[in-house]
């Protein structure tokens, strides 16, 4: 029997240099499987992605792109392919070449889709209204940013007070985020589908200040009791606004989940081994009989 076509939403953010040289190709492959029917091409990031009736995204880029796919689609989540054209890609861990290599896997819908946790983020104002709301998948951070100051941000979780960070920032993130900003600031790396944030402060003053791992389930409350200029709240990596003091940041887990594409034989841990070079001690002697740098001092 003929498979069904299916339906996607192809985004491919023209700003990218590495999407434009690949674009043309892309097209052509499109254009070769009928059976991938395109129902909006989406160059420019601004379409709102809820409104289309699609099976699948399809996102070129890197992790950034997919973050921004997420907001797009708001809170009719629906699965999404990443095929790297970026860096790291913890996200976007298909290659151009394996992507082609999976499209008949991808016509026949033989792939699993694994759900993984959105938080939603509100800002809420002194006088108790709510300024801004935002749906998200990697991290909420708040940063002292352009103050040049270390601040005093205080969390309190379902309503009990837990810490007051003196810090460069703090930043609340989900599994997903756990391998971005959190992993730089020396946070935990947690399986990506356990149902958790993790409170990571940025170069805390207080070393016993650590990363704090909680439940999915509870209400995280940040707040800066005086917000020097320059005082940030940053959305995964990518939206910034600046924060008054005594300006409540509440977190708390999205009503929707961010859905991921996965073919068989993908894994988690393989991708970690392979992104983070966990291979091993890299070699830094060079092979026998190449000369003088084979006895060259590893550290200089």
């Amino acid at each position: 029997m003929q498979p069904r076509p299916l339906r996607l939403l192809v985004l491919a953010d023209r700003r990218s240099a590495r999407v434009n040289s690949a674009w043309s190709e892309f097209e052509a492959q499109l254009r070769r499987h009928p059976e991938l029917v395109p129902v909006v091409i989406d160059r420019d990031g601004q379409q709102d992605l809820a409104q289309f009736d699609a099976e699948l995204a399809i996102v070129l880029g890197g992790d950034g792109a997919i973050l921004r796919a997420c907001r797009q689609l708001g809170e009719r989540q629906i699965p999404v392919l990443g095929v790297n054209h970026g860096r790291l890609g913890f996200l976007a861990d298909l290659t151009p070449e394996a992507f082609t290599g999976q499209i008949q896997r991808l016509i026949r819908r033989e792939f699993h889709v694994v759900s993984h946790l959105m938080y939603r983020c509100r800002v809420v104002h002194a006088t108790g209204h709510i300024r801004e709301e935002f749906l998200g998948l990697n991290e909420v951070a708040i940063s002292a940013g352009g103050s040049l100051r270390m601040i005093d941000i205080e969390l309190s979780i379902n309503d009990e007070p837990v810490a007051t960070y003196s810090a460069d920032g703090v930043l609340i993130c989900t599994p997903i985020g756990s391998t971005a900003h959190n992993l730089s600031a020396g946070g935990p790396i947690l399986r990506q589908d356990l149902p958790a944030f993790v409170i990571t402060p940025i170069c805390p003053h207080t070393l016993t200040n650590r990363p704090l791992v909680d439940s999915a389930r509870s209400r995280f409350c940040l707040r800066v009791p005086e917000a020097p200029p320059g005082t940030t709240l940053v959305i995964d990596g990518q939206i910034r606004r600046p924060l008054e003091a005594d300006e409540l940041v509440e977190v708390t887990q999205a009503p929707v989940a961010f859905q991921m594409v996965k073919f068989p034989g993908s894994s988690y841990y393989a991708t970690l081994h392979r992104k983070l070079g966990w291979g091993g001690q890299p070699n830094y002697h060079a092979p026998r009989g190449s000369g003088p740098a084979a006895n060259s001092n590893p550290q200089s």
